[in-house]
């Protein structure tokens, strides 16, 4: 995106509505697709019309507009998020769905490769009172899912997968979402700007075939399971039958859920 030359004018302190028009040309001529809809959040983000001009300037400069914000909505939620951290997609609340639908009574939850932590702050939500746990290697990532998951009660950990987690959660846990990156090696350079610029390359790349941090998951994640509990991570569509086997290979019950309109493809294996 180039960055258009953008103005704010005198306005009512109540509103800054008078800049509406203003901000939805600027949008457009940096290329964003939802420029009204973007306007609207960044209009009720702006305290002053100082303020608008900086945060219409960063996101024509190409900042993804949850950075702008400093949240981004995740089933109903308002999720904190910070730059060099994980955006949580909206494709990923069919994940949350998922685990919903396969532990409606969960009570010990894991959210791993948390990111911000939106699906385990999600899962913590809708089930009440839970026992959550989320987990990064990226400490930006373990910051800011701290921020999210606390309001819940939830605790955050760094470390390398299943090495951050308390030894105390072996074989007891119910969900297990674990969110992992899944971006070939080779196609990581292909993503959208506002991913290959802003989101860290360890919350990207999967290795040769984007699947090496599912096959760890996959090969750990019985032994931390409770009896009929699930692990659930998200992959592309090309992947999916490469990592239904992957769960399969390690004694777990799996099947593959997928939502069109999402593009989300859920595998969900269970210890049974």
């Amino acid at each position: 995106m180039s960055s258009p030359s953008f103005s704010a004018h005198p306005v009512d302190p109540a509103g800054l509505g008078d800049l509406s028009d203003s901000v939805v040309a600027a949008l457009r001529a940096a290329g964003c697709v939802f420029a009204e809809d973007e306007a609207r959040l960044i209009l009720a983000a702006a305290a002053t019309p100082a303020e608008l001009t900086r945060l219409v300037e960063r996101r024509a400069g190409g900042l993804p507009l949850e950075l702008v914000l400093g949240w981004a909505e995740f089933r109903g939620l308002r999720i904190a998020v910070e730059p060099g951290v994980f955006v949580p997609r909206r494709r990923t609340e069919f994940l949350v769905e998922q685990a919903l639908a396969q532990a409606p009574r969960a009570r010990v939850v894991v959210d791993l490769c948390c990111g911000s932590g939106a699906v385990g702050t999600a899962l913590a939500t809708a089930l009440g009172d839970v026992e959550l746990h989320a987990a990064d290697i990226d400490p930006a990532a373990v910051r800011c899912a701290h921020r999210n998951i606390t309001g819940v009660g939830g605790h955050a950990h760094r470390g390398d997968l299943f090495e951050a987690l308390p030894e105390e959660l072996r074989g007891r846990i119910d969900i297990l979402a674990a969110n992992v990156p899944y971006v070939p090696t080779d196609e990581v350079g292909l993503l959208p700007p506002e991913a290959r610029d802003h989101e860290p390359l360890v919350a990207l790349d999967g290795g040769f075939d984007g699947l090496d941090v599912l096959r760890r998951v996959a090969a750990e994640a019985p032994r931390w399971l409770a009896p009929d509990g699930c692990v659930l991570v998200e992959t592309s569509e090309r992947q999916a039958g490469t990592a239904v086997a992957a769960f399969a290979a390690h004694g777990l019950t799996v099947r593959l859920a997928t939502d069109d309109d999402l593009y989300a493809n859920v595998v969900i294996g269970v210890r049974t």
